[in-house]
């Protein structure tokens, strides 16, 4: 009857009757080479590494949760970030303790969706994690536009400036997002910690268009 009134459905696929099916699940997993190193077109400064593409399962997923207010979603999305932030410590690119820091999103944004998603991603991410801390240090400044749409050359003049620190970080530091585009959100983001004295290491999403 709760699925007449509330229809439950897959946020990968639109599968009826369960919120994340068993082949979205699949297409989410992080293989054991896992993220890859990518090159996005604006060039932040440090290594940039992605679990997968932005096309299929993953694209709706990242989508409905930040769209569309699927907090349920958070659990795979964050699971496949654990993974990918494990196999970085494990093959030597990161070090603890480190700091998470999110990709910096507008104020306006935030209070739309109930939160900073790619926050809250991060957060359940890592929570079994003593020696990593997540600090939402950065936010952009009023009149940034948002990017969709925009090209590269665009979102930097849109970004130049405009990304701020509001909490203080220590120690190294990587950059986590939802999806890399053109590179111009961390580089600018990279920008402002590196200005803050902050060493960061990498940045790492979970998808790249």
């Amino acid at each position: 009857m709760l699925d007449l009134v509330l229809p439950l459905e897959c946020g990968g696929c639109g599968a009826p009757s369960t919120r994340w099916c068993d082949v979205c699940a699949a297409a989410l997993a992080v293989r054991p080479d896992e993220p890859h190193l990518v090159t996005p077109r604006v060039d932040p400064g440090v290594p940039v590494f992605a679990l997968g593409r932005y096309a299929g399962p993953r694209r709706q997923a990242i989508v409905a949760r930040k769209e569309h207010g699927r907090r349920d979603l958070t659990a795979p999305l964050a699971r496949a970030l654990a993974l990918g932030i494990h196999h970085l410590i494990g093959w030597g690119i990161l070090d603890t303790p480190v700091t998470i820091v999110p990709a910096p999103t507008r104020a306006s944004a935030a209070r739309r969706r109930g939160g900073d998603p790619v926050a809250r991603i991060a957060t359940v991410a890592t929570r079994a994690h003593p020696t990593i801390t997540v600090v939402p240090a950065l936010r952009t400044r009023a009149m940034v536009r948002d990017s969709v749409g925009l090209t590269s050359t665009a979102r930097q003049r849109n970004l130049g400036g405009r990304v701020r620190l509001i909490r203080s970080v220590a120690g190294p530091v990587v950059l986590v997002d939802d999806i890399v585009t053109t590179g111009a959100t961390a580089r600018e983001a990279v920008r402002t910690l590196q200005i803050a004295g902050a060493k960061v290491t990498a940045v790492l999403t979970l998808a790249h268009a």
